[in-house]
């Protein structure tokens, strides 16, 4: 039932508006370039994409009960935010939400941008010529990108009704489309793609000698494929929009992360399969391959387009899921009076925070202008990976700490009501995220580059410092006016 203050988020959010959220924030443009130009980026991985990939779900598993966990006795906007400011402290709380607001803020700025040449491939495989080409000039790029960004920021705006009426038919649209890809797996083998290469006048690539497993080499892959799992989280946000929330955020969540990690592995395992890893292998070092050019090889032109139209709506849907994710972080940390009052606005017929909205909008077009300006938005995708690992282990963190520092709000939790069970999730989830970390930033920092800024590492601890500063700053004003600052961060926000 809607809340009936109209100076509140309405809670008209049911479950399948609560998955969608969550799936369509992780399934994006990834499902169809990395599980392939990882053969790039981990050299030598070769046969063991899939295994990596498994391997990957593990922390991604943990995280999500460690969500799950706090979600049920914690359901408010601003998920992150809220459950380590009131388990860990508010600096922490504040920083760590702040530069995953960051990387998702410049995340929807660049999955706009990448939009459009999805969209080019499709006309040009359907045979207008004229408007691909069009549509890679750098202008209407550019325009189209920010056309597609504010469309979603008004559909945000209207309200949850419209939000889930459009992200929910998007979403079984998309899993169609993607189906194509998973089906090709089953009807083509890899004789059926060594036919193909020989009628276009390819040769065909030699099978290598077996491949030796690699530890370091498996692990890395790992930590790049664990990418493939952001975006979960985007549901722990929409807590204060979400109906009975305590039963349908975890709830959510464990479909979420079943559902997209049970897709993200058929899809890639049929490429696989059509595709000698030798070939990807191979590919990869000199041009970037996607599914749809892989299983272009030996599927008909018609089912290449479904599988490029699939990845597109794959990436529309990022976009109305992460903008709510983003905007009820800033909603909750103005809630709280550690950023400006105005930003935790709601609209009186809406019903949404439209401020938020609106400055999140801004932000993201500043993502679309950097990629447009760079040519490149690779740094965007790490900083977000490196943001996105230190906020799931905040979240391990926070179940360790909740029931010592918030004993009230532990009592809540309805999802392993079990401490010991609580603290092996959150001390595995912690160790295994720990290394993903350390992983991820040696190969930030080994990696060559043009300069130091191009580095996701060192950009991020600028951004925590923004973060500390505007803390300070806020915290002080409050503390400045008598506010009982230990007082708002002992409690949940009101509803």
């Amino acid at each position: 039932m809607s809340n009936s203050n109209k100076n509140s988020l309405s809670r008209d959010m049911g479950l399948l508006g609560l998955a969608a959220t969550g799936i369509c924030s992780m399934l994006g443009a990834a499902i169809n370039v990395i599980p392939f130009m990882i053969q790039r980026s981990v050299p030598g991985i070769g046969p063991y994409v899939l295994p990596a990939f498994l391997f990957a779900a593990i922390p991604a598993i943990f995280a999500a009960l460690a969500y799950a966990i706090l979600a049920s006795a914690m359901p408010r906007a601003g998920g992150s935010y809220i459950y380590a400011s009131r388990a860990i402290n508010p600096y922490l709380g504040f920083v760590a939400s702040f530069s995953q607001w960051f990387g998702l803020s410049i995340a929807i700025g660049v999955v706009s941008y990448v939009i459009v040449p999805f969209l080019r491939d499709v006309v040009a495989a359907i045979g207008w010529q004229a408007t691909a080409d069009l549509l890679n000039t750098g202008t209407v790029r550019l325009l189209l990108s920010l056309a597609f960004l504010w469309i979603f920021v008004l559909i945000n705006l209207r309200g949850i009704q419209l939000y889930e009426k459009t992200l929910i038919p998007l979403m079984f649209v998309m899993f169609a489309l993607g189906a194509v890809v998973i089906v090709a797996g089953l009807l083509f083998n890899q004789q059926d793609f060594a036919v193909a290469l020989t009628a276009r006048g390819e040769p065909v690539v030699a099978q290598a000698a077996e491949t030796p497993f690699k530890f370091d080499l498996f692990l890395a892959a790992a930590a790049v494929l664990f990418a493939s799992f952001i975006g979960f989280d985007s549901i722990a946000q929409a807590g204060g929009e979400a109906k009975n929330p305590a039963k349908s955020l975890p709830l959510a969540i464990g479909i979420a992360i079943l559902t997209v990690g049970t897709f993200y592995f058929l899809f890639t395992a049929s490429i696989y399969h059509v595709v000698p890893w030798q070939y990807i292998a191979e590919k990869a070092q000199t041009m970037d391959l996607t599914a749809p050019g892989l299983l272009g090889h030996v599927l008909p032109v018609g089912w290449t387009v479904a599988i490029v139209l699939g990845a597109a709506i794959a990436l529309i849907n990022d976009l109305p899921a992460m903008l709510l994710a983003v905007s009820r972080l800033m909603f909750a940390w103005a809630e709280d009076g550690i950023f400006p009052k105005g930003i935790a606005k709601i609209h009186p017929n809406w019903r949404t925070p439209h401020v938020a909205i609106i400055a999140s909008g801004m932000m993201a077009s500043v993502g679309i202008l950097g990629s447009h300006l760079a040519g490149d938005f690779f740094l965007g995708v790490d900083l977000l990976v490196i943001s996105m690992l230190v906020n799931f282990m905040m979240m391990c963190i926070s179940v360790l700490m909740l029931p010592r520092r918030n004993p009230e709000l532990a009592k809540q939790t309805r999802v392993i009501s079990s401490r010991a069970g609580q603290r092996l999730i959150a001390i595995a989830g912690i160790a295994m995220l720990s290394v993903f970390l350390i992983v991820h930033i040696r190969k930030d920092l080994s990696a060559d580059v043009a300069a130091w800024y191009f580095r996701s590492t060192p950009v991020w601890l600028l951004v925590m410092a923004m973060g500390s500063v505007i803390y300070i700053r806020e915290l002080s004003k409050l503390k400045n006016k008598g506010v009982d600052v230990k007082g708002i961060f002992s409690k949940l926000p009101p509803e």
